[in-house]
């Protein structure tokens, strides 16, 4: 790189350092413990790198740093600069969907409790986030029997003054009316803090409180008061209960977990106070490189909580895999909270369990992201533009079919085709082989004759009398014939070597309007037959996420074919050493039960019923099933 720093020019410090482009902008921020080694790691072996890291590299024109004194000192710093400059190549956090939450605004005169969405303001409180904004109003409408506190807008709030008459809430008790001065602006701060006291987790004292006043009025006759204090309880437990007991009432905590795949991931978070679970929210990264797991999660931590109120920052924050920086980010948070944060993994007990909930709600949220962008028509439409253009295309492609083999060690090798119409998985149009001799002949080989069966089938399909038939359709079934719709686009699982044996197929049999391609899995890389160098797409690019999802589709269907293929032959092959039953006898036992499971739990009287099977063969077949079971 033209811009390399001289040798011996970067300090050993530690520090922040930013990539621009050549028009000064900051394209990447990242910070080390030394300088030195994370800079010459970049220029040392550049054809080692992520394919990111190798397109920020070459769109950089420049390197720049600043040293620190200590490791805190550079997350802070490194935190404010992403902030500041908002650059291209680093990891961008966003929410996978638009939380509410309950405020509070302390900063008016008459706070007001309401449900609120989008970017935080000063001086209001903050409870959830919540999953849904009717269960805040549900929690909302329990607490103000208690707490009878002023829920209306400026609007209905200024009227009611002008007209001296409160709105219907005042007249049910459940606000405490300050717009017609029936509390002084300080009785109803009181009431809003002790509102913020019970959302915070400090519940016991109010309870405590309510049934001490109880007793008092029940002992001095007042029964009518006592039994709206019973009510009030009741509203309480019942505001409690709505909210999961998941640890012991000492425990504040935010549990984080990750799910990932090549090209994103998916974040939650279970706010635990109190022992309890008092919200949820999610967040999708964008753009996922060369960070493990524990950098995520680093830059996750700084993200949330580098601008949080001190408050919001728990005593501890459990996390799926440790910070590279741990020590340096426990004590970040330690000062934004204003006492010791402690970092950790679970490894066992509640916390462990809990931690593996929010893992699995990640995973969902994963999966209905991706789900909903799928879906989404406009993202499809740019997606096959963008493969068209990567690949060379003279139009987009429609109809892509993707094919990948299954084998273990060579035995009961299987492959896969499936397709895909317009960005969506057509799953009428799946089909499967057995591949039968290739025993130990390698993945590529098994690609060339998948793709040659295919090709034949759809070249014998479309041809009659000797003319190619311009309608895909069987005359007699009225039904598409199984292989009559030739794809726009072959993919298959791999690299070159896969690429140039599906090519070779589709030449041998004078195929010639369909293209080829290949998706390796460990960078992502696009393979063109006669190709040197693979294609890059963007990370972010919505053509590479449509041949991701194609791609694992087809190792799915393909891997699930092979364990059914591969549980079958294991019990023919205990089948296989009782005398006197063949091939037909087989195919019998199997139509009957309908399945290997139903089979081996059947008896001697219930396989002797099937036709031309004796009680010795039903015997023979009951002690060969039991033995090949143990």
């Amino acid at each position: 790189m033209s811009y390399r720093p001289e040798p011996g020019s970067v300090p050993e410090s530690p520090g922040v350092y930013r990539f621009r482009d050549a028009h000064g902008r900051v394209i990447y921020v990242g910070k080390a413990k030394s300088l030195r080694q994370r800079l010459n790691s970049y220029f040392a072996d550049f054809a080692g790198l992520h394919p990111r890291t190798q397109t920020m590299l070459t769109t950089a024109e420049r390197v720049d740093w600043t040293v620190v004194g200590t490791e805190v000192e550079a997350l802070q710093l490194e935190y404010s600069w992403i902030k500041e400059f908002d650059p291209r190549f680093n990891v961008k956090y966003r929410d996978d969907k638009s939380y509410p939450y309950l405020a509070v605004t302390m900063g008016e005169e008459f706070p007001r409790v309401q449900v609120m969405r989008g970017a935080k303001r000063k001086g209001t409180r903050y409870f959830g986030p919540y999953s849904h904004a009717w269960a805040i109003r549900e929690t909302v409408d329990l607490l103000l029997r208690v707490f009878p506190i002023r829920t209306c807008s400026a609007g209905v709030f200024k009227r009611a003054g002008q007209i001296g008459r409160p709105c219907l809430l005042g007249y049910i008790d459940k606000c405490s009316a300050p717009c017609v001065a029936r509390v002084t602006p300080e009785e109803h701060r009181a009431l809003a803090a002790d509102f913020c006291d019970f959302m915070g987790g400090n519940t016991g004292r109010f309870i405590k409180r309510l049934e001490r006043e109880m007793r008092e009025a029940a002992a001095a006759e007042e029964y009518e008061r006592a039994a709206r204090l019973r009510d009030d309880i009741q509203a309480l437990q019942r505001a409690l209960e709505k909210q999961a007991v998941v640890l012991t009432e000492d425990t504040d905590c935010d549990v984080v977990a990750l799910a990932e795949d090549p090209l994103e991931a998916a974040v939650q978070v279970f706010y635990v106070r109190g022992g309890r679970i008092r919200g949820q929210r999610g967040w999708v990264v964008g753009e996922v490189d060369e960070n493990g797991p524990g950098e995520l999660v680093e830059h996750f931590l700084l993200q949330m909580y580098a601008e949080a109120a001190p408050e919001a920052v728990p005593r501890e924050v459990l996390v799926p895999a440790m910070p590279p920086d741990a020590e340096a980010l426990a004590e970040l948070l330690g000062e934004r909270r204003g006492g010791r944060v402690e970092v950790r993994v679970p490894r066992r007990g509640d916390k462990k369990t809990l931690m593996e909930t929010v893992e699995r709600n990640a995973k969902e949220a994963l999966v209905q992201h991706k789900l909903r962008r799928s879906s989404d028509l406009t993202t499809r439409s740019r997606a096959l533009q963008e493969i068209a253009d990567a690949l060379g295309l003279e139009q987009a492609p429609l109809r892509v079919e993707c094919y990948d083999v299954s084998h273990l060690q060579g035995d009961d090798v299987v492959a896969s085709m499936v397709v895909f119409e317009d960005g969506l998985a057509r799953k009428s149009e799946y089909r499967r082989f057995a591949i039968r001799g290739m025993a130990g002949q390698g993945d590529v080989a098994s690609i060339y004759e998948v793709i040659c069966r295919r090709f034949k089938r759809y070249l014998e399909e479309r041809s009659s009398s000797g003319e190619l038939d311009p309608e895909p359709i069987d005359p007699e079934t009225g039904k598409p014939r199984r292989f009559a719709y030739p794809p726009n686009l072959v993919v298959v699982d791999g690299g070159p070597a896969q690429v140039a044996a599906a090519q070779r197929a589709l030449d041998e049999l004078g195929v010639d309007d369909v293209a080829v391609s290949g998706l390796a899995k460990r960078l992502e890389e696009v393979w063109l037959p006669g190709d040197d160098q693979p294609v890059i797409l963007p990370r972010s690019s919505e053509g590479l996420y449509l041949l991701q999802r194609v791609r694992d589709e087809a190792h799915r269907f393909a891997i699930t074919y092979h364990r059914a293929k591969r549980a079958k032959s294991l019990t023919e092959s205990a089948l296989d050493e009782i005398r006197g039953l063949g091939a037909a006898r087989k195919q019998a036992l199997l139509r009957h039960f309908g399945s290997v499971k139903r089979l081996r739990g059947a008896t001697v009287d219930e396989i002797q019923e099937i036709p031309g099977i004796g009680r010795a063969t039903a015997e023979a077949i009951v002690a060969a099933l039991k033995g090949e079971s143990t």
